[in-house]
């Protein structure tokens, strides 16, 4: 099942090249990193194909668009027609092959390496623009094994964006050891341009910059709390309140998701083998128990 809309750019007049030749842009997941990364595109006036994993997520995910575009014009930052317009932009669909025709495809699904192997294999067969760019939002899996499950190699990046992908400036840019140099310097010009974000390049390296710098950070934290030094609540007003950090570990832990947290952990622990970069007994358990954070009402803190 698709839901479509054909879309027209409302600040250009028409639906002209944005200078790059990527008009057309697909994302495959609709949680909040891929609903976000459609809204961003679509308010940047291009044609935007979402891929679903579920009967479910055509509802669901529509429904996410438009709380987060009204939240906007609550907020005074978009006007009706502007928001009316972004939500023309996007089609909603369960079946890959309508990505055939996009010139970039933006993969943000959950951080499993297998998983996302097995698409950038089948998106290599569906995507039909030998130009096209096929891009992963991975936090730190290694941008190389994904870009060999694909006969394209030259053509697979990462573009690593933050959550929440319509406020955060910064996109990391990865390039694996046999991404073309023309490709990347069309994904930096399309981030910087298209998008309106600050594109900074990254090596392929377990957690590029940003994650390897956070990580050993949100770790640290949570080992403070299962040594029993502090509880949460003060670990992270130490962080807000001495160091002027806009949110404390633990709770940008839970915003990250404690799932998700695990995942980048041992794919760095992996990676350089740093007792810094394991995952912490305690929050292993939290993840086997269901307290992933935030997402599920429940992590370091609790969520009505």
């Amino acid at each position: 099942m698709t839901t479509t809309a054909h879309h027209t750019d409302t600040r250009t007049g028409n639906t002209g090249s944005t200078g790059t030749g990527i008009d057309r842009v697909g994302v495959v997941g609709s949680g909040i990193m891929g609903t976000g990364i459609a809204e961003l595109c679509a308010k940047s006036g291009l044609d935007v194909t979402v891929a679903v994993f579920s009967e479910s997520s055509l509802t669901t995910a529509p429904r996410r668009l438009t709380a987060s575009l009204d939240r906007g014009v609550t907020k005074g930052k978009l006007d009706p027609a502007e928001r009316d317009a972004a939500l023309a932009r996007v089609s909603f669909t369960r079946d890959l092959g309508q990505l055939a025709d996009r010139h970039l495809v933006i993969e943000a699904v959950k951080e499993d390496e297998a998983l996302k192997q097995d698409l950038f294999a089948t998106l290599d067969k569906i995507v039909e623009d030998p130009d096209a760019i096929l891009a992963t939002n991975t936090s730190s899996l290694p941008i190389a094994r994904l870009a060999a499950a694909t006969r394209r190699p030259a053509q697979v990046l990462g573009m690593h964006f933050f959550n929440p992908v319509t406020v955060l400036p910064l996109v990391e840019l990865i390039d694996s050891v046999l991404t073309a140099p023309a490709v990347s310097a069309r994904a930096e010009t399309f981030v910087r341009d298209v998008l309106g974000k600050k594109p900074v390049t990254s090596p392929d390296r377990a957690g590029f910059l940003v994650n390897a710098l956070l990580f050993p950070y949100l770790l640290s934290a949570v080992r403070m709390l299962e040594s029993g030094l502090a509880d949460a609540d003060t670990i992270d007003q130490a962080m807000t309140q001495g160091c002027s950090h806009p949110m404390g570990p633990l709770r940008l832990a839970d915003l990250i998701g404690l799932d998700t947290t695990v995942s980048i952990a041992q794919a760095m622990y992996e990676e350089y083998k740093e007792p810094l970069h394991a995952p912490p007994p305690l929050l292993l358990r939290m993840v086997e128990s269901g307290l992933l954070g935030k997402k599920s009402g429940r992590g370091f803190h609790t969520y009505p």
